[in-house]
């Protein structure tokens, strides 16, 4: 059995794609040849399809959009009901299109899809925190699912990036009784603290529209949802690494829903049972479009290398700056680009080019070459 686990080549080709590109090489050469795929995803846009490409099904919704207006949604569920839900699809920043204000979006709607997940009996819950148009700390999404931010005068606020210096208190007591029983893991690779100069709106808001005072109110509004939230629940998240991310809803998730932060690509190979099948297979490929000493370290291929036990792990890259593969777990490196071009050429050539390298790993491969 082979095993294909790419990484998306960033502005290129996506994952799913990389993947098919990949099998049909080695079925070229051996129809019989038993394949399974894993296209990676880190949390980000395109998630939930890669996640879905083995089996599961995919949940159209309607939600509130960053902007309270009626939006159409998705997410998924894995066979075992485990959903991923990209936040993204529900409180993006493509959906405000030039209308980019984290005074005024909302994750509401990525409430909505977690509440549909529990309607539907999911007891564990994956949320990809990239992407998103928001900056109100997570308060839109708990409000969907029953919590409530007050003002000092028992009002509730508006639950934007405007309503957070307006908090007075929370109430938990109406939060949806079944978030107690289910596991949400939040996948984040962003270390950002909720507030301060590397927090969610110094660091983040100006990409979703923020000019210098709506940051500086955004942050003084998140700190003000920290102090609030520390008094009532007894924690104090804000500091944690990854609460700043996708606007404070790291924060949101962990404060008010019991969440965990985990990084994206191990928590998505684990979900689709990668690591059983990868340690029973003659070889697993990766990828990505471009490694460096880096990948080797911590980003994606190596995960999947690092899970792969004691079968061979190849990757095909687009491009390769690594100097050392000393404590790799990755036998070679596989390179498509072999000439300068221009970004235009890559793109138009970059299929042929996979599968030009692909065809080669599989005659390595079969000639017995790892």
């Amino acid at each position: 059995m082979i095993v294909i686990a790419p990484d998306s080549y960033k502005g290129t080709m996506s994952a799913t794609e990389v993947c098919g590109i990949i099998k049909n090489e080695f079925l070229r050469i051996k129809a019989s040849e038993k394949i399974k795929c894993f296209p990676i995803a880190d949390g980000g846009e395109g998630t939930v399809d890669a996640m879905l490409f083995n089996g599961g099904e995919k949940i159209i919704v309607k939600v509130k959009g960053p902007l309270f207006e009626e939006a159409e949604s998705f997410y998924g569920i894995l066979p075992d009901k485990t959903a991923v839900i990209e936040m993204a699809a529900a409180s993006g920043l493509p959906m405000v299109g030039n209308r980019k204000n984290p005074m005024l979006t909302t994750t509401y709607g990525t409430g909505q899809l977690i509440r549909d997940a529990l309607d539907r009996g999911c007891k564990k819950i994956l949320i990809g925190l990239g992407g998103s148009a928001t900056t109100d700390g997570g308060i839109g999404c708990a409000a969907a699912l029953g919590a409530e931010f007050l003002d000092g005068d028992g009002n509730s606020v508006s639950f934007n990036g405007s309503g957070l210096a307006e908090i007075a208190d929370i109430n938990l007591t109406n939060l949806d009784k079944r978030i107690a029983e289910t596991d949400i893991e939040a996948l984040c690779d962003v270390v950002s603290p909720l507030y301060g100069e590397k927090g969610a709106a110094y660091i983040f808001a100006p990409q979703k529209g923020a000019d210098s005072d709506m940051v500086k109110a955004l942050d003084n509004g998140l700190k003000n949802l920290a102090e609030v939230s520390k008094r009532v629940t007894g924690k104090d998240n804000s500091q944690v690494n990854g609460a700043g991310a996708a606007g404070g809803l790291g924060f949101g998730l962990i404060s008010f829903l019991g969440a965990r932060l985990v990084k994206g690509a191990p928590a998505v190979l684990k979900a689709t049972g990668f690591e059983n099948d990868a340690k029973k297979a003659e070889l697993v490929i990766t990828g990505e479009g471009c490694m460096d000493n880096q990948s080797l370290l911590g980003k994606a291929p190596a995960e999947v290398a690092s899970l792969s036990g004691s079968t061979p792990v190849v990757a095909i890259v687009g491009m390769s700056r690594v100097t050392d593969m000393r404590g790799s777990n990755i036998r070679k490196i596989y390179v498509t680009d072999h000439d300068e071009r221009t970004f235009e050429q890559v793109l138009k050539e970059c299929r042929d080019d996979l599968a030009a390298t692909a065809k080669r790993v599989a005659e390595d491969f079969y000639n017995g070459v790892f």
